[in-house]
C-alpha cells in the first residue's frame, strides 16, 4: 500500500531543514539508504523546490528513483526534472549543481537493482503502481 500524499509532504517538511542544520546527520537516511536533498525549480510555478530523496552515489553521479512510495502519480520533484534537468543537491553540507537525464535499456536495469540492494521498499512501491517509475541519473555540471 502507497503512502499518502499528505504524509509524504507532512515528512518532507520536516526533514529539509533538519537535514541542512545538522548535515545529514538526522534524517539523512531512509531504512539505511542514505537521502541527499534535490533543488528543482517548480514546472509551473518557477519556484525552487526542495525534497528529501533516497539516492545511490555512483561515482561522481547520483542516481535516484521518482517512485513517490508507489502512488499512482510520480512525485513532484521528478516531474520538475523532466520539464527542467538543472537542479542542485546537497550531501551533507555539500552542495552540487547538476543535471538529470532518465536512465534506460540495460543501465536504468542495472541501475534499478543496485537500488533495490540499498533500499528493498523500491520494489514494492514498483508492484503497487501502474505507471512507469523513472530512475534519474544526476551528473555533476
Amino acid at each position: 500500500m502507497a503512502a499518502p500524499a499528505w504524509a509524504l509532504r507532512w515528512v518532507g517538511r520536516l526533514n529539509v531543514p533538519v537535514y541542512r542544520a545538522t548535515g545529514g546527520r538526522l534524517l539523512g537516511s531512509l531504512d539505511g539508504a542514505p537521502l541527499l536533498l534535490l533543488t528543482t525549480t517548480g514546472r509551473r510555478s518557477g519556484q525552487r523546490r526542495t525534497a528529501p530523496v533516497v539516492y545511490l552515489a555512483d561515482g561522481e553521479r547520483m542516481v535516484v528513483i521518482g517512485s513517490n512510495a508507489g502512488n499512482a502519480h510520480a512525485p513532484a520533484w521528478a516531474l520538475n526534472l523532466e520539464a527542467d534537468p538543472e537542479a542542485e543537491v546537497e550531501v551533507g553540507r555539500r552542495r552540487i549543481a547538476v543535471r538529470a537525464r532518465i536512465a534506460a535499456g540495460a543501465e536504468r536495469e542495472e541501475l534499478w537493482a543496485r537500488m533495490t540492494a540499498q533500499y528493498a521498499g523500491f520494489d514494492d512501491y514498483a508492484a503497487a503502481t501502474a505507471r512507469d517509475i523513472r530512475l534519474f541519473v544526476l551528473e555533476p555540471r
